[in-house]
């Protein structure tokens, strides 16, 4: 497990051997267009009513976050919603689009192909484990643990660790809000009725 904390910046390539091949990837933010390549899935930092995320695994050893490839013609958030049920068997209540990533392939039998895959920073509420393809286990994990914990390789990890930074300011941030709206009704200085927050009926 690499324990590097590097960020990515926007559009910062990053260069990489992997498998035989050579690759650069990117992180692009949702103000931008789309980048341009093949769709590849959507993940999602899944953060539950108790604050902690959501990871999943294989093998037992290996850990990450759940996500994956579309299937026909469906967009950027039904796939997160579907990967991350059928992984982690946790259902998305709030979900906010947080960038993309995109690996271009620069040498190797898979030379020029590019894949783009959206990630997501998602509030869930949790059902019985009961995965329905390849994962073995999921862990619920305190946030400032996950970056030790996810296993990925060196190359991608900037592209981690910039997500995880974003999903973890983002859900800081509607904590804050809650906690503030919470302690104005409880200090009698709004009558107002509050809709749903972000973090949705966990």
């Amino acid at each position: 497990m690499n324990e590097s904390t590097e960020v990515a910046g926007d559009g910062q390539e990053i260069r990489f051997h992997d498998a035989g091949q050579d690759w650069t990837v990117a992180w692009y933010p949702p103000a931008l267009p789309v980048p341009s390549g093949k769709p590849w899935g959507s993940a999602g930092v899944c953060i539950t009513d108790t604050g902690d995320v959501v990871m999943v695994t294989s093998d037992g050893e290996s850990w990450g976050l759940p996500g994956g490839r579309p299937e026909g013609d469906e967009d950027w958030r039904v796939t997160l919603d579907r990967e991350v049920f059928e992984e982690a068997c946790v259902r998305v209540e709030d979900a906010k689009l947080l960038g993309f990533s995109r690996g271009e392939c620069t040498g190797g039998p898979e030379e020029g192909l590019v894949l783009i895959r959206s990630l997501w920073q998602a509030t869930v509420s949790v059902e019985p484990w009961d995965p329905h393809h390849e994962m073995t286990g999921r862990l619920f994990v305190p946030p400032d643990t996950v970056h030790a914990r996810i296993d990925v390789p060196q190359g991608v990890r900037p592209i981690h660790m910039r997500w995880l930074h974003e999903a973890l300011a983002t859900y800081a941030a509607i904590s804050d809000l809650l906690s503030l709206r919470g302690r104005g009704l409880r200090w009698g200085c709004s009558s107002r009725r509050w809709p749903v927050g972000a973090r949705g009926t966990l």
